[in-house]
């Protein structure tokens, strides 16, 4: 059987949940893990390396939840600014009002380099010829 690499359901979940809390009169926030890469948020609003960003329609303008990148702009204490991180940083997506929505498993940030290889087991000692021993 021929595998078929896939790509992530990240992105189409995150479009789909927004709708749906959108559809149900909801205002949807995004969870985001603000120490993966190209995460450019305003600073000051992270607490704990994650932020949470309130993406109504009414809150942000030009609003794109593409497959590998959301952008839009949005005020920060009155201030117009843009924002713009992976699909991959996303670590919730969820309603304000109640909570409901979806979690997602972290994925890795591909600009770090790969984990290094954990180190060969040793092998056992080799094992010594068995003897007898006269017991009287």
């Amino acid at each position: 059987m021929q595998k078929i690499k896939m790509t992530s359901t990240r992105p189409y979940l995150l479009r789909a949940l927004y709708d749906w809390i959108v559809d149900n009169n909801c205002t949807p926030y995004v969870l985001v893990n603000a120490e993966f890469s190209d995460v450019d948020v305003p600073r000051e609003f992270i607490e704990n390396g994650k932020v949470v960003l309130n993406i109504a329609p009414q809150a942000v303008q030009g609003l794109s939840l593409e497959n590998e990148w959301i952008n839009f702009n949005a005020r920060f204490s009155g201030r117009s600014l843009p924002v713009l991180f992976p699909v991959k940083a996303v670590i919730a997506i969820y309603a304000k009002e109640n909570g409901k929505g979806m979690f997602f498993q972290p994925e890795a940030d591909e600009s770090l380099p790969p984990p290094p290889e954990p180190p060969p087991s040793p092998e056992p000692p080799p094992r010594a010829k068995p003897t007898l021993k006269r017991v009287k």
